[in-house]
């Protein structure tokens, strides 16, 4: 039988992707969850897996080339006799432009991606007792010498990861970020869910020239498309200004415990926003869903033009050193274009922060699918009238809230960002509890 292996859908968003590199040549074998491509989504490089055993035996997309969501991108012999066939096929898709998933052939049927299953005993993947392991994992163990039977596996739904065959073989682990459960992404025919590709060095930009046009790149047309699309939605903008002495004094007490400025900020908004659930909440078409967990994203630039929204889930659960941390592990794996999907596509209030470049005040643009954005400003000394009617020095920065105002009215926002202030003013110690 001769398989396509299609374009997958790697985030709900995206309607194409880009071949960074193809693990596997023409002609050899593949194993069952074995990585054969890698490929560039929106905003991250993913491994994709096979979902068959048989031979790579075409590739109709090369590497650096782009495919619709759907589209074929090789074909996968069951049998070496086979090669020939699905070369010939190959050269009538690349002729005729590849066949979509919804008209595959009866011979390849579009299967659905299996519900993950549960972990097995030696916390590897398989309803079968199959040890699902990453191909790096996989040539550790055979150059350590390690059972992969005995092994228990940290990666999403226990796929066994370098680190833990490191961990196996008595071997200080190389430190990584905390595994998180990958999302159930819909997978085309013959690929399974995707996983992070390996980190791979940041290419230098290219600077541009005069009177050229340089091409979007596959980040800047995702940004290109979610700034189109919220322009089909009303927003209005409101102002505060809000005094930071307390809460720089507090940042100056524990930043040498690693705790930014931003995680405290980003705190300090999560625990606002239990008491305004209309803030954290999206338009549907059906009506407004309250969303069930407080997941805060902020926008981080990316070299090379456009950026990404790594997201804090449950900010205002966890405690603010683990915040910190989570913080800067998610941007370090950002710039790597490391993030699985619902690491950077999940948040439900969003944060941008032009302040650390000294800008005083902005307003920012709601994203797609966002019911709010709160653009923060620098803060800076600033002449006040004091309760006691004399002048004095104090640090002020200004923020600009923007909501959907289909379901956000200015009263809302406006009480929001009043219990902001107050928060970051006179009790910002309790961020720290």
């Amino acid at each position: 039988m001769i398989r396509e292996v299609f374009m997958p859908a790697l985030s709900s968003t995206m309607t194409e992707g880009k071949i960074v590199s193809w693990v596997k040549s023409p002609g050899d074998k593949v194993e069952k969850g074995e990585t054969v491509v890698i490929v560039e989504s929106d905003k991250a490089d993913m491994d994709v897996e096979s979902f068959y055993e048989g031979y790579l035996a075409a590739i109709v997309v090369e590497a650096g080339d782009v495919a619709p969501v759907g589209n074929a991108i090789a074909l996968l012999a069951e049998t070496e006799a086979e090669i020939d066939a699905a070369k010939a096929k190959a050269a009538e898709l690349s002729q005729g432009g590849s066949a979509a998933a919804a008209s595959a052939p009866a011979s390849a049927p579009a299967v659905p991606e299996p519900a993950a299953p549960a972990p097995t005993q030696n916390g590897a993947s398989g309803g079968s007792g199959r040890v699902v392991v990453s191909p790096r994992a996989r040539k550790l163990a055979k150059e350590l010498k390690v059972d992969l039977a005995i092994v228990q596996g940290s990666g999403p739904h226990g796929r066994i990861v370098a680190q833990d065959i490191e961990r196996a073989a008595g071997k200080a682990p190389t430190p990584t970020a905390a595994p998180v459960a990958a999302p159930t992404i819909a997978a085309p025919a013959a690929v399974a869910a995707p996983t992070p590709a390996p980190a791979a060095p940041t290419p230098t930009p290219v600077p541009a020239v005069p009177g050229q046009v340089v091409p979007f790149n596959t980040l800047q047309q995702a940004v290109v498309r979610n700034m189109t699309a919220s322009l089909a939605v009303p927003t209005f903008h409101v102002g505060y200004t809000i005094t930071t002495d307390a809460l720089d004094k507090l940042y100056k007490q524990i930043k040498s415990k690693g705790v930014t400025m931003t995680a405290l900020l980003a705190k300090a908004v999560a625990v606002t926003l239990t008491k305004y659930p209309i803030l954290n909440a999206t338009y549907t078409d059906q009506g407004i869903q309250y969303n069930g967990s407080i997941n805060v994203s902020v926008a981080v630039a990316m070299e090379g033009g456009g950026l990404i929204t790594p997201v804090l889930r449950g900010a205002d659960q966890m405690d603010i050193y683990s915040l910190s941390r989570t913080w800067q592990d998610l941007v370090k794996r950002s710039r790597a274009k490391q993030l699985q999907p619902d690491e950077y596509s999940t948040g439900t209030f969003m944060l941008s922060n032009l302040g650390m470049f000294g800008v005083d005040r902005f307003d920012a643009i709601l994203p797609s699918g966002q019911g709010s954005i709160l653009a923060i400003g620098a803060a800076r000394p600033t002449v006040v009238a004091t309760a006691d009617g004399l002048m004095g020095v104090k640090k002020q920065m200004q923020v600009n809230i923007t909501c959907d105002h289909r379901i956000i009215y200015g009263a809302d926002a406006a009480a929001f960002l009043q219990d902001l202030a107050k928060l970051i003013e006179t009790d910002p110690q309790s961020l720290t509890l």
